[in-house]
């Protein structure tokens, strides 16, 4: 596995780690929230290396998830190792589809923006918890309510995260956080409420948060866009892309990530 995509799963590992629960096996791990069943990335078994046996470790999957009443679905990496796996995927009737995975790293550029006197930012608080989760239950590229509304309060308890509110005109609007795992961090949750898209609140979150990791010492700062058009986005901001994963999404049943990010 080369060195890239090994620091990327290891902060990937942690985060998940924060939200689900996983279990290791001898051809990768068990992910499972039975709390948030519908949560794709909380549920999903995860496969990078060449399985010794593929029908025993789909069979395997089917019946863990199925006795949860949960979706079986895998996440695939390393997808050019995988063309067996992947066709007997197939045969089990499991749903398939490719997903460019862009990776990206900041390049510890101070830029020298000055806010927008409209615009102010500040850390989640109890006080004003229920503003910024009320906005991430209307991204539908999060999974919506359902997934979020069961999902922040958890990430808002757990030391590792760190929740940013932004006001425009005194209204809240926009959220981002930051996740830390040991000096290494990643960029998520950047979302803006649709009325407001337009104005430029994305690059202000994410110059106030670069501002943060810088003040906090952290070595790297990481973004995994969810697409190439947002990829182009970071880009604007400091964020060089370092890598791009080819990843396979295999479901039996339920809708597509594709599906859920065009709402």
């Amino acid at each position: 596995m080369n060195i890239l995509l090994q620091k990327v799963l290891e902060l990937d590992l942690a985060y998940l780690d924060t939200f689900t629960n996983r279990q290791n096996t001898t051809w990768g791990y068990f992910f499972y929230n039975e709390d948030q069943p519908s949560y794709f990335d909380a549920n999903h078994a995860h496969i990078h290396e060449v399985p010794e046996n593929p029908r025993d470790v789909i069979e395997e999957v089917i019946q863990f998830y199925q006795e949860r009443n949960i979706i079986p679905r895998f996440y695939l990496y390393n997808l050019e190792k995988l063309s067996e796996f992947m066709n007997e995927l197939k045969a089990y009737k499991f749903g398939f589809e490719e997903l460019v995975s862009p990776i990206q790293i900041w390049n510890k550029e101070i830029n020298g923006h000055k806010r927008s006197d409209r615009v102010t930012i500040e850390r989640v608080t109890e006080d004003n918890f229920n503003e910024a989760l009320e906005i991430e239950c209307n991204i539908k590229e999060f999974g919506g309510r359902e997934v979020r509304e069961k999902a922040f309060p958890e990430e808002f308890k757990h030391p590792a995260f760190t929740h940013y509110l932004l006001r425009y005109d005194g209204e809240a609007c926009a959220t981002a956080c930051i996740f830390e795992h040991g000096d290494q961090a990643r960029m998520e949750s950047v979302a803006t409420k649709e009325e407001f898209r337009g104005k430029g609140l994305i690059g202000e979150l994410i110059y106030f948060l670069q501002a943060e990791v810088k003040k906090r010492g952290i070595e790297d700062l990481w973004i995994f866009p969810i697409n190439e058009k947002i990829e182009k986005v970071y880009a604007k901001y400091g964020f060089i892309t370092a890598g791009k994963f080819i990843t396979g999404h295999a479901f039996l049943g339920g809708r597509s990530i594709k599906e859920i990010q065009e709402g």
